[in-house]
């Protein structure tokens, strides 16, 4: 990969180019070359600081201390460790010596004492700059300058003491362990920072996006800054994959930062900054900031974000489904659409494995209800572990629902998901009605084929969402309908909750609308927008900066309506108070009547399970009651609690009282018609 060296002349940054690689992992036996080479190159300082009575000594025993380095790099299978930090933070003859110098007092028991003795003063059994000066060659005032490669990489710490030449000098433990070969995360950057391990096929479409990647990054000149890439996207598993496949094939390891866990202080994100990029180095690693945890109102976190990207001289990503601006640094942005139907069928193949062909059909219908991410595919495919023997129509349905239990996860945050058990008996409607709910379900099982296999969808996306309005006075059964089709269909069913959707901040609404209708893409869901016109009226005319805004969600709404890939149902009591462009664009309008005497004959039946003990119950004199299907439920519940409390039979004077409460309920008078002869 090409070097990210830079330098900052406002801040006196300075990235070192051109890391040398990290010793090859099949290289078994590095780790004891390594640390014989680290001793004789600590032996080389040691025979540096004695003081032999003849000068002649001490050149001998430099000159033996030498021919052991040489002899132990040759025997080097990869580069030392200390020759490889070396190089990738430029460090000088002088500040080599000197990180050894202050590496000694941990590698060698004795270290101290040799240390003590140097300095003529036995409570001196530490590293000092002054020693350091006085003893190794080369030396130089600016190594221990705070923007010298040993301070601004913090590879050495400074201590406190009477003067800046005197402190006791330590060298930092993560560099510490580097140099002995020992690999790992800062500690100081765990829980700010998590490895990113995905090994796992990608789609076609993606590997071509982390193959750009490697492209961007590799294809720069010696030095160059690289640009940063942000990934837009609506799956996060998908962009962490795609991010994992670039910097494997860079040899790079890939660690994931949330944007909402860092710091906001200035002087902490520094701190980071400065961090990380040591980390970035002595890891050769990259750095991927996530954003799709932030909010509209957490501008500090963005913020911040954007800043410690912009403040980096390592390799970075940014992802979200948000876009974003740096001020600095280049910015290439990759958008991230999901993985198309053929690739999705391909990524079933590969996480079957040797089912595959046996499902075949099974796959087919996946592929073309859901869209999942490469991760949930193969998470799906997982739960078939003991299953494999069984029918593959039961695998196949094993399988459905596991994808339903995928899809879920993104929605369950948006929306209120509704366990649905009604079917077509529990529906009183007029044959009108349901002939039109049949066919509109017909449509959402035979989309794939209509829209793929036979063309439709190329001619053109505009107008392929399916949606539909029911329309009704309110307990007139246009719930129960969404819920007898989403279980006709095996689909969940979502009630998307208004107070969740709409914001006061501009912009955010459509947002909103966007995160429900791309988590509910995953498996094409059924959403429920009740009451649907009290966000999507009539359209009104422009007075102010608010009228402009507000009509640009109804607009964007309609977009996302006739683009969504699943079954969208808005139901309204006041069907009148919608626009008119918005009732063109939908594709079913179901008009829910108020049920008269013989539809709720065949309603009150329906609201008792089998269970229910009933005694003299009239369903004709019930049928009496001028209300609908929801008040209906409402009288019969009612009037089984009176019973279970009085410990009796479900009665018509338990269904009177129940009747009662409920027209008290809608301010309405119980007539004598209604129940004249009831008891």
């Amino acid at each position: 990969m090409t070097a990210t060296g830079r330098t900052k002349a406002k801040v006196g940054r300075v990235v070192p180019a051109d890391p040398p690689p990290p010793p090859s992992p099949d290289a078994t036996d590095w780790p004891a070359a390594n640390q014989r080479y680290l001793r004789a190159a600590l032996d080389l300082v040691t025979a540096g600081l004695a003081a032999p009575a003849e000068a002649g000594d001490r050149e001998h025993g430099l000159a033996r201390a030498r021919h052991a380095l040489d002899l132990a790099a040759q025997a080097l299978p990869a580069p030392a460790a200390l020759d490889t930090l070396c190089s990738s933070f430029g460090l000088s003859p002088f500040e080599r010596n000197l990180l050894l110098l202050c590496a000694g007092p941990e590698l060698d028991g004795t270290f101290a004492a040799l240390l003590a003795a140097a300095q003529g003063d036995p409570a001196r059994s530490y590293p000092t700059f002054s020693l350091a000066l006085a003893a190794l060659p080369e030396a130089h005032w600016s190594a221990l300058a705070p923007e010298s490669a040993l301070r601004r990489w913090r590879l050495i710490e400074v201590g406190a003491g009477p003067a800046l030449v005197a402190s006791p000098l330590r060298i930092d433990e993560r560099v510490l362990h580097y140099l002995a070969g020992v690999g790992y995360l800062d500690d100081r950057l765990r829980g700010l920072i998590e490895r990113v391990r995905q090994d796992a096929p990608l789609a076609q479409s993606h590997a071509a996006l982390a193959e750009r990647i490697v492209g961007l990054w590799s294809g720069q000149a010696p030095g160059a800054v690289l640009p940063v890439v942000q990934l837009c996207g609506a799956e996060s598993a998908d962009l962490r994959g795609i991010a994992a496949a670039a910097c494997r094939r860079l040899d790079c390891d890939l660690l994931a930062a949330n944007a909402q866990s860092l710091p906001t202080d200035p002087r902490e994100l520094e701190a980071l900054v400065r961090l990380w990029e040591r980390e970035a180095i002595l890891g050769r690693a990259v750095l991927l900031i996530e954003t799709d945890a932030l909010d509209a109102a957490d501008t500090a976190h963005t913020q911040a974000a954007l800043r410690l990207v912009d403040g980096l001289g390592s390799p970075a990503l940014l992802a979200g489904q948000e876009r974003h601006r740096l001020r600095e640094r280049t910015l290439v942005t990759l958008e991230v659409a999901r993985p198309a139907a053929q690739e999705q069928r391909t990524l079933w193949r590969q996480a079957l494995g040797g089912a595959a062909d046996d499902l075949h059909a099974q796959v087919e219908t996946l592929a073309g209800q859901f869209s999942l991410s490469a991760a949930a595919i193969r998470a799906a495919a997982g739960a078939l572990a003991g299953y494999a023997d069984d029918a593959p129509a039961t695998i196949g349905e094993r399988l459905w629902e596991a994808c339903r239990v995928q899809s879920r996860a993104r929605l369950d945050a948006f929306a209120q998901r509704i366990e649905s058990h009604a079917d077509w008996d529990d529906l009183v409607l007029p044959p009108a009605q349901r002939r039109v709910l049949r066919e509109l379900t017909g449509q959402v099982r035979q989309r794939t084929r209509v829209y793929e296999s036979w063309g439709f969808a190329a001619k053109g996306a505009r107008g392929l969402g399916i949606s539909a309005l029911f329309a009704g006075a309110s307990g007139t059964g246009k719930t129960l309908a969404a819920e007898v089709l989403a279980n006709a269909l095996r689909l969940d069913l979502y009630r998307i909750d208004l107070s969740q959707v709409v914001s006061k901040y501009i912009g955010e609404t459509e947002k909103n609308l966007r995160r429900v209708f791309d988590a509910a893409d995953d498996g094409g869901a059924v959403l429920l927008f009740d009451e649907a016109d009290a966000l999507f009226g009539k359209r009104s005319e422009i007075k102010d900066s608010h009228d402009r805004y507000a009509n640009i969600e109804v607009s964007y709404l309609l977009q996302r309506m006739e683009s969504y890939r699943g079954l969208a149902i808005l139901t309204t009591n006041l069907k009148d108070s919608l626009d008119t462009a918005f009732l063109r664009r939908i594709r079913f309008i179901v008009n829910f009547p108020f049920p008269d005497a013989p539809e709720r004959a065949g309603i009150w039946p329906r609201m008792f399970p089998a269970a229910t003990p009933l005694e003299g119950v009239d369903m004709a004199r019930l049928a009496r009651l001028n209300v609908a299907g929801g008040a209906i439920r409402n009288i019969a519940l009612n009037a089984a609690f009176l019973a279970a409390d009085a410990e009796e039979p479900v009665r018509m004077t338990h269904l009177l009282r129940a009747a009662q409460i409920e027209y008290a309920k809608l301010e309405r008078p119980l007539t004598a018609g209604e129940i004249g002869d009831w008891v």
